[in-house]
């Protein structure tokens, strides 16, 4: 994957630049929010919380390729969210054998707090952006965190491997 032309190396560099220091930042705060639920529940344990709630109960594999990382990385980051009551284990409705994760009912309401919690903090952050600049920083932002997946994911290695085999010719 080549840089298109008009992207300037000064550009790449303050892009880049830009997103260590809101890595770090994110980082620091946890995106926590405001309130009583601020900076209490990290990234992981939200990110696995938020992909139960939307997708309902599933297995420990398939939640692993949902979310790009191993099953061994989700069977260590479920451990501490069933221990706490926030996810249940559960037989699966087809297959009595095998085990599906889901959301408990205690797990959903704290996910609700942190939610409520983030959405202050983004609002309080975000407080002299207009609807418009709001909508379009999400879409960006999305659409850079998808290119990010896709490239970790091997598709854009693969890419650049192809065109540096193609300029090599």
């Amino acid at each position: 994957m080549s840089n298109p032309p008009e992207t300037s190396t000064e550009l790449l560099e303050s892009l880049q630049h830009q997103v260590a220091l809101f890595a770090r930042r994110a980082e620091q705060t946890r995106l926590g929010g405001v309130g009583r639920a601020r900076n209490s529940m990290d990234r992981a344990a939200y990110l696995l919380l938020n992909r139960l709630d939307h997708e309902g109960p599933m297995g420990v594999k398939a939640l692993a390729e949902a979310m790009g990382i191993d099953s061994s990385t989700v069977t260590r980051q479920v451990a501490p969210l069933v221990d706490t009551g926030l996810v249940k284990r559960t037989s699966h409705p087809e297959d009595g054998r095998a085990v599906v994760l889901a959301l408990s009912p205690r797990g959903r309401g704290r996910l609700g707090e942190v939610r409520d919690s983030r959405r202050q903090l983004m609002a309080k952050v975000t407080e002299d952006w207009s609807t418009q600049e709001r909508e379009l920083f999400t879409e960006l932002l999305g659409r850079f965190n998808i290119a990010l997946a896709e490239w970790h994911s091997g598709l854009g290695q693969r890419e650049a491997d192809r065109d540096e085999g193609a300029v090599g010719r």
